[in-house]
């Protein structure tokens, strides 16, 4: 075992690194936790810095990863995870670095644009719908949030690094969907017209605000077109990661386009 006592000096680092977002962009890295989520950065061609191993808790393996690598004792991986009950993968990677004119689009290209988010759970599900429906980016405007934070990584169930994640001002964001011919759809209760009868189809880029403020004057006045969600009860508003989706999904419909079903194995 390399690691056994928790006052070891890496020990402490990736702490500060799970707690304290000044130290993750000091750094340039951030933390990953859970074997899903580190295959999938994996996958995507991300590798990290360090890997962190529990044997007493792992029960699949990662094979050939050329990093370096240390085995800690329960204790000490338990020190340093941030899930409920984690299966002894920690890896520390490298944030990654883009800016909007890295992205490679699609010829009809479908975006998310999040203005504002302050919640890691909401940001971690909005990837997530990203990644099952094919969205060619998400592009986060004036974050109140850590995109890289533990708590959008595991909300994100490792999506971050599935789909082009871009952190921007919305001045930036407008003119580079602007010069892509990218039309505007702002999602807002003050919509005259619900979602499902506007055109969804072509370059189209969904802008979603948060719960308790909406999407600012800026987006409102830029839009192209402005749609709503109907409510039938007495709330006045969505969760904004179940709004993003169910406009995806709409998009995704009137485009003709189908996402690919599982068969199950129940009789």
């Amino acid at each position: 075992m390399d690691i056994t006592s928790l006052q070891n000096s890496r020990v402490k680092s990736i702490v500060r690194l799970r707690d304290d977002k000044r130290q993750r962009q000091s750094d340039g890295l951030m933390l990953v936790e859970g074997f899903d989520e580190i295959s999938l950065a994996l996958a995507a061609g991300h590798f990290p810095r360090t890997l962190l191993i529990a044997p007493e808790l792992i029960t699949r393996e990662i094979k050939d990863i050329s990093t370096e690598i240390f085995t800690v004792s329960t204790d000490v991986f338990r020190k340093i995870s941030y899930r409920e009950n984690p299966d002894g993968w920690l890896a520390v990677f490298p944030v990654p670095r883009a800016s909007l004119d890295d992205l490679k689009l699609s010829q009809s290209p479908l975006v998310i644009v999040a203005e504002s988010i302050e919640k890691p759970g909401n940001l971690g599900a909005m990837l997530r719908t990203a990644d099952a429906a094919g969205v060619d980016a998400v592009i986060v405007c004036d974050p109140r949030v850590d995109i890289y934070s533990p708590n959008v990584v595991r909300a994100s169930r490792g999506a971050i690094f599935t789909v082009p994640v871009m952190e921007t001002n919305s001045g930036q964001a407008l003119v580079f969907l602007q010069r892509l011919g990218i039309r505007v759809l702002a999602a807002t209760p003050s919509a005259d017209e619900e979602y499902t009868r506007q055109d969804l189809r072509g370059p189209l880029a969904i802008v979603v605000g948060t719960e308790d403020e909406g999407l600012s004057e800026f987006w409102l006045s830029q839009a192209d077109l402005k749609v709503k969600i109907p409510m039938r009860g007495q709330v006045n508003s969505l969760n904004v990661s179940v709004s993003t989706a169910l406009i995806v999904y709409e998009s995704l419909r009137q485009r003709g386009q189908t996402v690919p079903q599982v068969e199950s194995n129940q009789s």
